[in-house]
């Protein structure tokens, strides 16, 4: 079987495309004769067609001489209309290359973009040409240069950054006006110096596949601002390219998004592409006639086998990519390759997975694309991310994927804003809340989700990519300052998002007054007339501080949304999909809390760093870590004072060993996670937890001491009650105490101490 899609090729290009129930498929080679017209205007374009000969195990195929890079080009393929059998062949359509490298021209709303007449997708086929209201694909040479090495940051190191490329970039007006919100922008000096001095290692673009609006969202004039919904795997979205590019031709657009990578490399920051090989732009039966509909709409799509047919829609978009289907798993491959080998991009996080690993019986670890994840020489060693769930029965399967993938780790969001927002709201209303064991088996490395293979505990805790937020859903700033979604903008009467949102207002909705010019106000900061709320923003503070801690510290690979360094807000909306404009792009002018809390982001991420018990790659047993060379525990530090202790040791609040009985006391609110050092001068780290409204006295614990002249001493390292680092200098004392001593801390707060000297 040839390679897939339109290839230069000596005098010309080689064609092959899949359409294996055509009876007839045409290359059809657009060009445009008059640019004066509209672009919707058939007078514009004039199209010579090419049969192909075939097919040859469905694939149609011919090598046309005199084509050559920049060309545009479509398919038509001819063959039954029996909606009613899965067959959708009309050839008034044109359809777009499944693997066309680049894409141009707009999508228009008008009838001619569907398949048949009317919204009855059992209807008539719809005659009308639909050539001049559609993107055109476009031929592409193969991209030359030599790209970066790939930084490869080891899992335990790695901090993944999420972020939407026009987003990231539109209003920072340190950059060229032209660069902002473009692949170019991304990776220019300012914008990496702040990826860097943030400890950022890995980008997680959002898709930066080609897309276009779904049917719905087109007719009402919006857009699917964050891109899940695909039109071309292989294409770049051109509409994030610099107008230079645009006007260059897709070639150009390729070569940014490759300069992107090349300079992120250099700079030795790791590039992930979120990617959408679930399902199509195409939506439901009634939808769009673009290209996988009408190529093969029965061999790409998942149907449920009954009669009329009809799509199996287990992603919530309205059709599903059949990953029972060779030529579907084979599609998805060669995408991943070519972003990787020709793009040189690191990895994947794959939206929607279950889709992708689901077989006869529903989802499958075994499944032969995730087999091939596993086993394809080039994809095997990149970063491979999991949203281990989809909308289909038996959906939710986080911690069942196969290594090397990772996976978001839904528990660990839910299980921060629960002790932190959630039951603190509770407990303001005298209401009981959760207790502490959920939150510490997520700070642990969640081992109950992600230790279940086989030999046991293959993974570790980097397989969990932790997060408190992400692109959908509220921001950080935004959890501590609403109780409740705000997505009237959105256009569908506040129905959409979520409404298990775990978050706390701390007892008023929205923004409130700015109530100092250190503080410069709080989450969702707004100029208030009657100064109401004043007094919560300093606790709101502190409540955004705690989540980015446990975020950051906690075992695993944590993951930050783009902007929540920096206290970003999107007014209450939580399902932003559709905000192309200032509710979802990352504000750069800051206020000195935002300020403050960017300064918070940095040290925390260095404090990460700085010291390896915080970042383990193997999952903690609470035993003491296997003998070294020399004979001793990897805790021994001396003849007899180290032996024996455990890698990970939980404390109440009178520093004595937690018991069965807390563990499940709703009750409790205070908890110390006490993390050995993993080797030879490195530092012990104690994480304390006050979740309780009032404050609350904890006696520091030891483990290693043999008597009271040798207690452990603890170098305070990091409050949340600080608004700034370097509040550690206003601290009371010098910061450093015994095992034994009792500290004080403030209601709803986290302290992080040190060792001192290191182990």
């Amino acid at each position: 079987m040839p390679p897939l899609g339109v290839r230069v090729a000596g005098d010309g290009v080689d064609v092959a495309v899949l359409a294996s129930h055509a009876t007839a498929v045409e290359l059809c080679l657009v060009d445009v004769v008059d640019a004066s017209l509209p672009a919707h205007d058939p007078a514009r374009y004039r199209e010579r067609r090419v049969p192909l000969a075939g097919p040859a195990y469905g694939v149609w195929h011919a090598h046309v001489p005199g084509v050559r890079p920049g060309q545009r080009y479509g398919f038509r393929a001819h063959g039954p209309w029996e909606p009613a059998a899965g067959l959708r062949h009309n050839p008034a359509k044109l359809l777009v290359d499944p693997y066309a490298r680049g894409l141009v021209g707009e999508l228009v709303d008008d009838p001619a973009v569907h398949g048949q007449v009317g919204s009855d997708p059992y209807g008539p086929a719809d005659a009308t040409d639909s050539l001049p209201f559609v993107p055109h694909a476009v031929v592409v040479a193969e991209p030359t240069g030599t790209l970066a090495p790939r930084p490869r940051v080891p899992w335990r190191d790695t901090v993944i950054y999420e972020a939407h490329v026009r987003g990231l970039t539109q209003r920072l007006e340190a950059l060229p006006e032209h660069l902002r919100g473009t692949y170019a922008g991304v990776a220019h000096p300012v914008t990496i110096e702040h990826l860097r001095s943030l400890g950022v290692t890995t980008v997680e673009l959002l898709p930066v596949h080609a897309n276009v609006p779904e049917p719905h969202l087109l007719a009402s004039g919006r857009t699917n601002y964050w891109g899940y919904s695909t039109l071309g795997f292989f294409a770049p979205h051109a509409a994030y390219a610099t107008r230079a590019a645009r006007e260059a031709g897709p070639g150009a657009v390729l070569d940014e998004v490759r300069g992107m990578v090349h300079l992120l490399h250099e700079a030795g920051i790791e590039v992930l592409l979120d990617v959408v090989h679930n399902h199509t732009c195409e939506g439901g039966a009634d939808g769009y006639h673009l290209s996988w509909r009408g190529l093969d709409n029965a061999g790409y799509y998942l149907h449920d086998g009954g009669s009329p047919a009809r799509l199996a829609d287990v992603t919530g978009t309205g059709n599903s990519l059949d990953f029972r289907r060779p030529a579907v798993v084979r599609a998805a491959l060669d995408s991943l390759r070519y972003w990787a080998e020709v793009v040189g991009v690191d990895g994947f996080r794959f939206d929607l997975a279950v889709t992708l690993g689901r077989g006869a019986a529903g989802f499958d670890p075994d499944h032969p694309f995730l087999v091939a994840l596993q086993t394809d020489p080039v994809l095997c060693g990149l970063k491979l991310v999991a949203e281990p769930w989809d909308v289909g029965p038996g959906g939710w399967r986080t911690g069942q994927f196969p290594p090397p993938l990772a996976e978001w780790n839904d528990r660990f969001r839910d299980a921060a804003r629960q002790f932190w927002l959630a039951d603190a709201r509770e407990a303001s209303h005298g209401r009981p809340g959760h207790g502490v064991r959920d939150l510490a088996t997520r700070l642990a490395g969640s081992a109950d989700l992600f230790g279940h293979s086989d030999p046991p505990l293959l993974r570790g805790p980097v397989a969990s990519v932790s997060y408190v937020t992400a692109h959908d859903g509220f921001t950080l700033a935004d959890l501590v300052a609403y109780d409740h979604k705000h997505n009237l903008a959105n256009g569908e009467d506040n129905r959409d998002g979520t409404d298990d949102n775990r978050s706390w207002n701390h007892g008023l909705e929205g923004p409130v007054a700015v109530p100092d010019a250190r503080a410069g106000g709080g989450p969702g900061a707004g100029i208030d007339a009657l100064g109401i709320g004043v007094e919560i923003a300093p606790l709101r503070r502190r409540s955004i501080r705690n989540l980015l801690a446990t975020l950051v510290l906690a075992a695993g690979t944590p993951m930050l949304t783009a902007g929540d360094e920096m206290g970003r807000t999107q007014r209450g909306n939580n399902n932003a999909y559709v905000q192309d404009d200032e509710t979802s792009w990352v504000s750069w002018d800051l206020s000195p809390w935002r300020k403050d809390l960017l300064a918070t982001a940095r040290y925390l991420l260095a404090l990460r760093r700085e010291h390896p018990a915080l970042r383990p790659d193997t999952f903690y047993t609470g035993r003491p870590r296997p003998a070294d060379s020399s004979g001793g525990g990897a805790g021994a530090r001396g003849p007899g004072s180290d032996v024996g202790v455990p890698d990970l040791v939980w404390f109440d609040a009178d520093g004595e060993l937690l018991d069965h009985s807390a563990w499940h006391d709703p009750a409790v609110r205070t908890l110390q996670m006490l993390r050995t050092a993993p080797e030879p001068g490195d530092a012990d780290v104690l994480m304390v937890l006050a979740g309780g409204l009032d404050p609350v006295d904890v006696t520091l614990p030891g483990v290693r001491a043999a008597s009271d002249a040798d207690a452990e001493r603890w170098d305070l390292a990091w409050d949340s009650d600080w608004e700034h680092p370097e509040d550690r200098d206003r601290a009371n004392g010098d910061g450093t105490a015994r095992a034994g001593d009792v500290v004080g801390l403030e209601a709803l707060s986290l302290r992080v101490y040190v060792s001192t000297p290191p182990r």
